[in-house]
Protein backbone atom coordinates (compact mmCIF):
# COMPACT_ATOMS: atom_id res chain seq x y z
CA UNK A 1 0.00 0.00 0.00
CA UNK A 2 1.15 3.55 -1.18
CA UNK A 3 2.16 5.31 2.16
CA UNK A 4 2.12 9.24 2.41
CA UNK A 5 3.26 11.13 5.29
CA UNK A 6 2.59 15.03 6.18
CA UNK A 7 4.81 16.33 8.17
CA UNK A 8 8.10 15.39 8.17
CA UNK A 9 8.82 16.90 11.70
CA UNK A 10 10.01 14.89 14.57
CA UNK A 11 7.16 12.48 14.56
CA UNK A 12 6.37 11.89 10.90
CA UNK A 13 10.04 11.25 10.02
CA UNK A 14 10.35 9.05 12.63
CA UNK A 15 7.93 7.01 11.16
CA UNK A 16 8.69 7.28 7.69
CA UNK A 17 12.39 6.17 8.14
CA UNK A 18 11.81 3.41 10.65
CA UNK A 19 8.97 2.10 8.39
CA UNK A 20 11.25 2.10 5.07
CA UNK A 21 14.45 0.76 7.64
CA UNK A 22 12.59 -2.43 8.58
CA UNK A 23 10.81 -2.74 4.75
CA UNK A 24 7.29 -2.96 5.69
CA UNK A 25 5.74 -1.86 2.81
CA UNK A 26 8.26 -3.57 0.31
CA UNK A 27 10.09 -1.61 -2.42
CA UNK A 28 7.42 1.36 -2.75
CA UNK A 29 9.08 4.76 -2.33
CA UNK A 30 7.12 6.44 1.09
CA UNK A 31 5.45 9.70 -0.03
CA UNK A 32 6.26 12.28 2.48
CA UNK A 33 4.95 16.30 2.49
CA UNK A 34 5.94 19.23 4.17
CA UNK A 35 5.69 23.00 3.51
CA UNK A 36 9.13 23.90 4.96
CA UNK A 37 11.91 24.57 2.31
CA UNK A 38 14.96 23.51 4.35
CA UNK A 39 13.18 20.26 5.63
CA UNK A 40 12.14 19.74 1.90
CA UNK A 41 15.57 20.44 0.57
CA UNK A 42 17.51 18.31 2.92
CA UNK A 43 14.78 15.38 2.18
CA UNK A 44 15.31 15.39 -1.54
CA UNK A 45 19.53 15.65 -0.71
CA UNK A 46 19.03 12.03 1.15
CA UNK A 47 16.79 10.60 -1.72
CA UNK A 48 15.16 8.24 0.36
CA UNK A 49 11.61 9.28 0.02
CA UNK A 50 9.64 10.96 -2.38
CA UNK A 51 9.14 14.77 -1.41
CA UNK A 52 6.49 17.06 -2.30
CA UNK A 53 5.32 20.14 -0.98
CA UNK A 54 1.49 20.19 -2.42
CA UNK A 55 -1.15 18.17 -1.44
CA UNK A 56 -2.52 17.77 -4.99
CA UNK A 57 0.70 15.72 -6.27
CA UNK A 58 0.49 13.01 -3.91
CA UNK A 59 -2.59 12.86 -1.38
CA UNK A 60 -4.47 10.93 -4.71
CA UNK A 61 -1.95 8.28 -5.55
CA UNK A 62 -2.34 7.42 -1.60
CA UNK A 63 -4.06 4.56 0.22
CA UNK A 64 -2.39 4.97 3.49
CA UNK A 65 -1.96 8.96 5.16
CA UNK A 66 -0.49 9.64 7.79
CA UNK A 67 -1.02 12.92 9.28
CA UNK A 68 2.09 14.11 11.85
CA UNK A 69 1.18 17.74 12.26
CA UNK A 70 0.47 20.07 14.88
CA UNK A 71 -3.46 19.70 15.78
CA UNK A 72 -4.39 23.04 15.17
CA UNK A 73 -3.02 22.72 11.43
CA UNK A 74 -5.63 20.21 10.94
CA UNK A 75 -8.57 22.08 10.12
CA UNK A 76 -7.15 23.71 6.90
CA UNK A 77 -5.26 20.54 6.27
CA UNK A 78 -8.28 18.44 5.98
CA UNK A 79 -10.49 21.05 4.03
CA UNK A 80 -7.36 20.82 1.12
CA UNK A 81 -7.63 17.13 1.94
CA UNK A 82 -11.22 16.82 1.43
CA UNK A 83 -11.51 15.91 -2.29
CA UNK A 84 -8.38 15.04 -3.17
CA UNK A 85 -8.67 11.49 -1.17
CA UNK A 86 -10.73 8.65 -2.53
CA UNK A 87 -13.25 6.93 -0.14
CA UNK A 88 -11.13 3.78 0.71
CA UNK A 89 -7.97 5.98 1.90
CA UNK A 90 -6.72 4.61 5.14
CA UNK A 91 -6.39 7.86 7.35
CA UNK A 92 -3.54 7.19 10.68
CA UNK A 93 -3.26 10.25 12.97
CA UNK A 94 -0.33 10.79 15.52
CA UNK A 95 -2.19 13.91 16.38
CA UNK A 96 -3.08 14.38 20.03
CA UNK A 97 -6.71 14.86 20.78
CA UNK A 98 -8.00 15.06 17.65
CA UNK A 99 -11.39 12.14 17.57
CA UNK A 100 -11.71 9.41 14.90
CA UNK A 101 -15.31 11.05 14.51
CA UNK A 102 -13.84 14.71 13.69
CA UNK A 103 -11.73 12.99 11.12
CA UNK A 104 -14.39 11.25 9.51
CA UNK A 105 -16.52 14.05 9.09
CA UNK A 106 -13.90 16.43 8.17
CA UNK A 107 -12.74 14.30 5.32
CA UNK A 108 -15.68 12.39 4.36
CA UNK A 109 -13.91 8.96 5.08
CA UNK A 110 -14.70 6.01 7.07
CA UNK A 111 -11.30 4.55 7.74
CA UNK A 112 -9.05 5.99 10.76
CA UNK A 113 -6.67 5.07 13.01
CA UNK A 114 -5.64 7.18 15.51
CA UNK A 115 -2.65 6.46 17.54
CA UNK A 116 -0.67 8.21 20.54
CA UNK A 117 3.45 7.31 20.14
CA UNK A 118 5.78 8.67 22.55
CA UNK A 119 9.13 10.53 22.63
CA UNK A 120 11.43 7.41 22.71
CA UNK A 121 10.37 6.75 19.45
CA UNK A 122 13.20 8.26 17.56
CA UNK A 123 15.06 5.89 19.69
CA UNK A 124 13.45 3.13 18.38
CA UNK A 125 12.34 2.77 22.22
CA UNK A 126 8.91 3.96 21.14
CA UNK A 127 5.71 2.88 22.55
CA UNK A 128 2.68 3.21 20.57
CA UNK A 129 -1.17 3.21 20.97
CA UNK A 130 -3.21 2.95 18.62
CA UNK A 131 -7.16 2.53 18.29
CA UNK A 132 -9.26 1.69 15.16
CA UNK A 133 -12.36 2.74 13.69
CA UNK A 134 -15.06 -0.34 12.69
CA UNK A 135 -14.43 0.27 8.89
CA UNK A 136 -10.32 -1.07 9.41
CA UNK A 137 -10.24 -4.28 8.21
CA UNK A 138 -8.38 -6.85 10.45
CA UNK A 139 -5.65 -7.10 7.93
CA UNK A 140 -5.09 -3.29 7.67
CA UNK A 141 -5.09 -3.66 11.57
CA UNK A 142 -2.70 -5.94 11.21
CA UNK A 143 -0.40 -3.88 9.29
CA UNK A 144 -1.07 -0.58 11.26
CA UNK A 145 0.42 -2.90 14.32
CA UNK A 146 3.50 -3.21 12.21
CA UNK A 147 3.58 -0.03 11.28
CA UNK A 148 3.33 1.67 14.34
CA UNK A 149 5.51 -1.13 15.88
CA UNK A 150 8.69 -0.40 13.58
CA UNK A 151 9.86 2.50 16.58
CA UNK A 152 9.63 0.00 19.40
CA UNK A 153 6.49 -1.76 20.79
CA UNK A 154 2.34 -1.46 19.45
CA UNK A 155 -0.18 -1.81 21.39
CA UNK A 156 -4.10 -2.09 19.97
CA UNK A 157 -6.69 -0.50 22.08
CA UNK A 158 -10.22 -1.91 22.42
CA UNK A 159 -12.06 1.64 22.99
CA UNK A 160 -11.05 5.15 21.51
CA UNK A 161 -11.01 6.45 24.99
CA UNK A 162 -7.97 4.55 25.95
CA UNK A 163 -6.01 6.74 24.03
CA UNK A 164 -6.33 8.72 26.44
CA UNK A 165 -5.83 7.38 29.06
CA UNK A 166 -2.85 5.34 27.62
CA UNK A 167 -1.68 8.79 27.12
CA UNK A 168 -1.41 9.71 30.77
CA UNK A 169 0.70 6.65 31.11
CA UNK A 170 3.33 6.15 28.12
CA UNK A 171 2.68 9.02 26.25
CA UNK A 172 3.14 11.74 28.80
CA UNK A 173 5.26 9.26 30.89
CA UNK A 174 8.49 9.56 29.73
CA UNK A 175 7.98 13.72 30.94
CA UNK A 176 7.34 11.74 34.39
CA UNK A 177 10.29 10.11 34.34
CA UNK A 178 12.80 12.96 33.20
CA UNK A 179 11.26 14.66 36.30
CA UNK A 180 11.97 12.09 38.98
CA UNK A 181 15.68 11.91 36.71
CA UNK A 182 16.01 15.68 37.18
CA UNK A 183 14.92 15.22 41.43
CA UNK A 184 17.66 12.80 41.68
CA UNK A 185 20.59 14.79 39.70
CA UNK A 186 19.06 17.73 41.34
CA UNK A 187 20.29 15.43 44.37
CA UNK A 188 23.29 14.66 43.55
CA UNK A 189 24.26 18.20 42.46
CA UNK A 190 23.26 19.52 46.23
CA UNK A 191 26.05 16.98 47.91
CA UNK A 192 29.19 18.61 45.38
CA UNK A 193 28.51 16.28 42.26
CA UNK A 194 28.78 18.44 38.93
CA UNK A 195 26.52 17.78 36.18
CA UNK A 196 28.14 14.96 34.51
CA UNK A 197 28.98 12.79 37.49
CA UNK A 198 25.03 13.41 38.42
CA UNK A 199 24.27 12.40 35.03
CA UNK A 200 26.06 8.78 34.66
CA UNK A 201 24.52 8.27 38.46
CA UNK A 202 21.29 8.50 37.90
CA UNK A 203 20.95 7.70 34.37
CA UNK A 204 22.79 4.28 34.83
CA UNK A 205 21.10 3.53 37.84
CA UNK A 206 17.81 3.87 36.21
CA UNK A 207 18.98 1.33 33.04
CA UNK A 208 19.73 -0.98 35.72
CA UNK A 209 16.69 -0.59 37.17
CA UNK A 210 14.46 -1.06 34.35
CA UNK A 211 16.03 -3.97 33.35
CA UNK A 212 16.41 -5.75 36.34
CA UNK A 213 12.60 -5.04 36.62
CA UNK A 214 11.82 -6.42 33.16
CA UNK A 215 13.88 -9.60 33.65
CA UNK A 216 12.42 -10.23 37.08
CA UNK A 217 9.50 -11.50 38.47
CA UNK A 218 8.48 -8.90 41.03
CA UNK A 219 6.64 -6.31 41.41
CA UNK A 220 7.69 -2.74 41.94
CA UNK A 221 7.18 -3.00 45.31
CA UNK A 222 8.54 -6.56 45.81
CA UNK A 223 12.24 -4.57 44.42
CA UNK A 224 12.06 -1.43 46.98
CA UNK A 225 11.23 -4.13 49.42
CA UNK A 226 14.43 -6.46 48.25
CA UNK A 227 16.59 -3.51 48.37
CA UNK A 228 15.74 -1.20 51.53
CA UNK A 229 15.89 -3.17 54.68
CA UNK A 230 14.32 -2.43 58.08
CA UNK A 231 15.71 1.07 59.62
CA UNK A 232 17.77 1.58 56.71
CA UNK A 233 19.00 4.52 54.25
CA UNK A 234 16.71 3.49 51.44
CA UNK A 235 13.62 2.79 53.91
CA UNK A 236 14.42 6.50 55.00
CA UNK A 237 14.18 7.91 51.96
CA UNK A 238 10.76 5.64 50.77
CA UNK A 239 9.34 6.99 54.15
CA UNK A 240 10.10 10.51 53.44
CA UNK A 241 8.31 9.78 49.93
CA UNK A 242 5.33 8.43 51.54
CA UNK A 243 5.25 11.25 53.61
CA UNK A 244 5.45 13.64 51.03
CA UNK A 245 2.96 11.98 49.31
CA UNK A 246 5.02 11.42 45.92
CA UNK A 247 3.09 8.73 44.52
CA UNK A 248 -0.22 9.48 45.05
CA UNK A 249 1.03 12.89 43.70
CA UNK A 250 2.31 10.97 40.28
CA UNK A 251 -1.18 8.97 40.41
CA UNK A 252 -2.83 12.88 40.60
CA UNK A 253 -0.45 13.74 37.94
CA UNK A 254 -1.73 11.09 35.58
CA UNK A 255 -5.25 11.71 35.90
CA UNK A 256 -5.07 15.53 35.36
CA UNK A 257 -3.18 14.46 32.15
CA UNK A 258 -5.80 12.19 31.13
CA UNK A 259 -8.45 14.79 31.30
CA UNK A 260 -6.90 17.91 29.50
CA UNK A 261 -6.50 14.66 27.07
CA UNK A 262 -10.45 14.51 27.33
CA UNK A 263 -10.69 18.62 27.03
CA UNK A 264 -8.64 18.69 24.07
CA UNK A 265 -10.74 16.44 21.99
CA UNK A 266 -13.70 18.60 22.34
CA UNK A 267 -11.81 21.76 20.82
Amino acid sequence: MKLLVIGAGNMGLTYAKAINDFGILGDDKIMILDKSPEKLAELRADGVFEVFEELTDCVPQAQMIMVAVKPQHKDGLFEEMKPLVKSDTLIISVMAGVTIDSMQNALGLEKVVRAMPNLPAQLGLGMTTFFAATAVSETEQELMGKLLGSTGKSLKLDKEDDINTSTAIHGSGPAYIFYFMQAMMDAAEHYGYDEATAKLLVTQTFEGAVQQYKEGNFTPTEWMDRVASKGGTTRAALNKFDDENVREGIKKGAIACYDRAIELSKI
